[in-house]
């Protein structure tokens, strides 16, 4: 009778280190599995090369990038998002280890390709003014050949207005003269003979003052279309001139010239990644 109670306690004892087995089981299973999802997680974690080889892709995808229409000033603010972006995503993995050196080569390439658009940006508002003025050229030059053709015309029509007028004139005093002749003066009546030459002298008078007219119409007109073409012809070749300057002004307008300070920049920082990298690994 009195070994029931050891044997109760013994088979008590039993059941007690057969759970407190069972538990630490259970929680060394619980810490194998947690270890291999850190593993597996762990894993998954970008490494250094990978995040530098995404950096060194995209920069240069950046630094090839082809901005299509001018003015390209319009897409120099969002390639510079785009490109702190890659540099913001490649500094804040926990993978990348910062240094002052390399936060100040990164701040200061930023910096030259900023400073660099803020001169494309100067340079194209010039360009632009010049395409403006070459606009307005053109635009006065047509203007001033229709002036041109209008004076001329109206000058050509002035003279033929008055062509017309002073050859009436002529003919009609040619045939008064005719007429005159064919006048028989009395022989024996000196006031016949008078009369008749004094007509015949004013009708030629009057004849040879038209026929003078005419001729100085015709002089004038020469004269004045001459004046106003070589005005309109050196007014034209100086305009001419300036438009041409102002072509040559404007000939590297689609001409993208930020690609090449692009490149650049792209590249140094590329070189200042790669140079933390073994930095971090040295």
């Amino acid at each position: 009778m009195s070994y029931r109670p050891q044997r109760s306690a013994r088979h008590g004892t039993g059941r007690a280190i057969s759970k407190t087995h069972h538990e630490k089981s259970k929680t060394k299973g619980h810490q194998h599995r947690s270890a291999e999802r850190y593993v597996i997680e762990e894993d998954q974690s970008p490494t250094a090369e990978k995040i530098v080889e995404k950096t060194l892709n995209r920069l240069q995808s950046l630094g090839n990038q082809i901005f299509a229409f001018s003015p390209f000033s319009q897409y120099f603010s969002d390639w510079i998002i785009s490109l702190e972006s890659v540099i913001s995503e490649f500094e804040s993995n926990p993978a990348v280890k910062l240094d002052d050196w390399f936060l100040n080569e990164r701040s200061r390439i930023i910096s030259i390709i900023e400073q660099e658009f803020s001169n494309r940006r100067r340079e194209e508002t010039v360009l632009g003014e010049a395409v403006r003025k070459l606009a307005e050229k053109n635009q006065l030059q047509t203007q001033r050949d229709m002036e041109y053709a209008t004076a001329s015309g109206n000058l050509a029509s002035r003279r033929n207005s008055e062509n017309q007028r002073l050859t009436r004139v002529v003919s009609e005093l040619e045939q008064e003269f005719d007429q005159t002749k064919q006048i028989k003066a009395n022989i024996f009546s000196l006031a016949s003979r008078r009369a008749k030459a004094k007509k015949m002298t004013d009708v030629v008078s009057r004849l040879e003052s038209a026929r003078k007219e005419l001729e100085l119409v015709d002089r004038n007109f020469h004269e004045s279309q001459r004046k106003l073409r070589d005005e309109h012809e050196n007014e034209k070749q100086v305009m001419i001139e300036e438009k041409q300057n102002l072509e040559k002004q404007i000939e590297g307008l689609d001409i993208d010239s930020s690609k090449n300070d692009r490149r650049i920049a792209c590249e140094n920082l590329a070189v200042a990644v790669k140079a933390l990298i073994q930095r971090n690994t040295s």
